[in-house]
């Protein structure tokens, strides 16, 4: 219909007759997935594709997932990230969350940390180059760690996830023993695919069913314990404040939450949101407690008062963000022996 032309009928009669004309069987084109909410009363896993973007499948799987009604992780290596970054957008825009897998999917264990160090820096650059993002999740190529990898991954701010269970796609799994691995899922799980075969994208709508039978739902990965757990990242805990509404009427706020902890330090992330009007900067105070100390900041310009244990962080590039949308920014603390969550809030320039 030209959307210059208005409808002669209502909705409704429109319905009725398409019942009568198909015997009260309604038909509905291009709807997907059935629009009624998931049960998810039985908890959340997280699907996750490594090796990708790749050219030949990285559209039919995008495709597969949106059609299905889910969300998964793409663990992206960092050169194909740069070699394809529409591909890499792509994924972002189907509403997919990506993560690190390194540049080159070498040893890691077999590196030096500077190595390890240019391995993770260069994959993160690249997608946030390509997605505006850095990501916070990080799988290491084989599934192989070390207390070296494990502290550049620290210093970076990146989560380390593995898995819980393999769906042996790599070494030649058919569609029907991939289906058999992902129903072993249980609350919390992670499957490891990947981007490459048709045989994993041919599996998708009968994961999905098997989910859907169990009460299950795809969620995401939390940054906190590297398990999947509600989009939403279930309960954070944030501490937020906001500034008074300047004259222009932009307003944000900050959220803090702890995303990981360790025998002397933690992370922390700061969630920056806007208000119902977009902001064109934003600048945000967190105050640690004494001894505390921050060691390093990421996707933030921070600078310190005197007494060390206020920061002043502005955005890293571009500050913009949209009505009611938020970007983020971490950091590591030392902790000294206090291990008090710092305080956060946000003003406009």
């Amino acid at each position: 219909m030209s959307p210059t032309r208005r409808p002669s009928r209502s909705a409704a009669a429109v319905l009725s007759a398409l019942l009568a004309a198909v015997g009260g069987a309604a038909v509905l084109l291009g709807a997907g997935p059935s629009l009624a909410a998931p049960n998810c009363s039985n908890g959340y896993v997280a699907l996750t594709y490594d090796d990708g973007p790749n050219g030949g499948t990285t559209t039919s799987l995008l495709n597969a997932l949106t059609a299905n009604g889910v969300r998964a992780t793409f663990f992206n290596i960092g050169q194909k990230a740069q070699q394809n970054q529409a591909l890499v957008r792509a994924q972002q825009q189907a509403g997919m969350w990506i993560g690190n897998h390194s540049w080159t999917h070498p040893h890691l264990t077999q590196m030096s940390a500077a190595q390890i160090t240019s391995e993770l820096t260069q994959t993160q650059q690249a997608i946030q180059q390509a997605t505006g993002t850095a990501p916070r999740l990080f799988r290491p190529p084989y599934g192989e760690t070390n207390a070296t990898l494990r502290s550049v991954e620290s210093q970076l701010g990146l989560t380390e996830v593995l898995w819980s269970v393999d769906s042996q796609d790599w070494n030649g799994a058919s569609t029907a023993a991939i289906v058999q691995a992902a129903s072993s899922l249980q609350n919390g799980g992670v499957i490891l695919m990947h981007d490459g075969y048709q045989t994993t994208v041919n599996a998708i709508p009968q994961i999905v069913a098997n989910l859907t039978s169990r009460n299950l739902c795809a969620g995401m990965i939390s940054t906190s314990t590297g398990r999947a757990v509600a989009p939403d990242g279930g309960n954070p805990g944030p501490t937020a404040t906001s500034s008074p509404p300047p004259p222009g009427g932009a307003t944000c706020t900050a959220s803090y939450r702890e995303t990981q902890r360790w025998g002397d330090r933690f992370n922390g992330e700061v969630t920056i949101r806007a208000g119902g009007t977009a902001l064109t900067s934003w600048t945000a105070t967190v105050t640690v407690r004494s001894p505390q100390r921050v060691a390093t900041v990421w996707n933030g310009n921070p600078s310190w008062d005197s007494s060390g244990t206020v920061m002043t962080v502005r955005p890293s590039g571009n500050g913009s963000v949209p009505p009611g949308g938020s970007t983020t920014f971490g950091f590591t603390v030392m902790a000294n022996g206090n291990w008090a969550a710092p305080t956060a809030s946000c003003r406009t320039p």
